[in-house]
């Protein structure tokens, strides 16, 4: 990989295989439980995602912006590779490595077999561990190599990178919304240059009519970003997408150094702050999960859950 040893160590010690040069997954939290039947991730409810068979992963740990919420070591930027793998090359290496994370649950007693042979099959690819998956240049190509081997995919992206938005075609478009406004984007995020705003509002207009399923993504930081529902409504009316997920800042990882416990909201403030986004966008407020503190926004003829007999 090419980054110093004190970066590899760091990805390391919390847990990160690295794939390649540049790519890396990491074992879900909810995918050990889903195959102990303890429980699933909310995206397995609001979506349909078999959370033992979902690999958590991403092209490239760099990101292009330092925001103030991410778990992740933003203070140590990652550097950007001299050559760049291709597509297939990372998707063999991470399906590989989530069947040596999967294998060991095979021998704890009285588990279901059947569940954990599916788990050593994943389907369902989310391109969202770490960094902005639009900084690596074959990210289309990513995205239909896990197609061809016949799993679904979600891509997270910040959205400051529009020509790419346009152009990947994954089962589900996320893009992350996480201001109302280009001042409180500014001090949240911290993006490398500030005219990134606007390539974020070009993302939001291409996502209006994008091919793939698509979905708003906001995070509610306390003292941050939780006001002005109407300016969110108005930038999130322009991209029209299939859903809206509000989800609470999570105090975990670094950013516990950047942020106080009382930044992270409720799950009342999120219900509250849903239902009158749901309000302003004539929406369903259709789902929620207390203990991810997430809620879940939807067209009134939307359906959520992706039909897998079609994948």
């Amino acid at each position: 990989m090419n980054t110093s040893p004190d970066q590899f160590d760091r990805f390391k010690k919390q847990g990160y295989h690295i794939v390649g040069a540049h790519s890396a997954v990491k074992p879900c939290l909810w995918s050990g439980r889903a195959v102990k039947e303890k429980g699933s991730c909310y995206k397995s409810r609001f979506y349909g995602i078999d959370s033992h068979r979902c690999i958590q992963m991403t092209p490239y740990l760099g990101c292009n912006q330092a925001c103030i919420y991410c778990w992740r070591p933003i203070e140590h930027p990652v550097e950007v590779p001299q050559h760049w793998d291709v597509p297939e090359v990372i998707v063999e290496g991470c399906i590989k490595a989530q069947r040596s994370f999967m294998s060991g649950y095979g021998g704890i007693e009285n588990i279901d077999k059947s569940i954990w042979q599916q788990s050593m099959e994943p389907r369902h690819a989310a391109i969202s561990l770490a960094g902005e998956p639009t900084l690596y240049p074959h990210l289309g190509g990513l995205v239909e190599e896990f197609h061809n081997r016949g799993l679904t995919t979600f891509v997270v992206t910040n959205g400051t990178r529009p020509e790419v938005v346009e152009n990947i075609r994954p089962t589900q478009l996320y893009m992350s919304l996480d201001a109302p406004d280009k001042n409180t984007y500014l001090g949240l995020c911290s993006p490398r240059n500030p005219a990134m705003w606007e390539q974020i509002l070009r993302s939001l207009k291409i996502l209006d009519g994008h091919p793939s399923r698509t979905a708003i993504r906001i995070t509610l930081v306390k003292g941050h970003n939780i006001k002005d529902v109407q300016g969110y409504a108005r930038l999130i009316e322009t991209a029209a997408p299939d859903f809206v997920e509000v989800k609470a800042y999570m105090h975990l990882g670094y950013s516990r150094k950047r942020l106080e416990r009382e930044a992270m909201p409720q799950h009342e403030e999120i219900l509250q702050f849903s239902a009158q986004l749901a309000d302003e966008l004539d929406y369903q407020l259709k789902d929620d999960v207390e203990l991810s503190r997430v809620a879940m926004l939807s067209k009134r003829d939307t359906i959520g859950k992706i039909d897998w007999a079609d994948k």
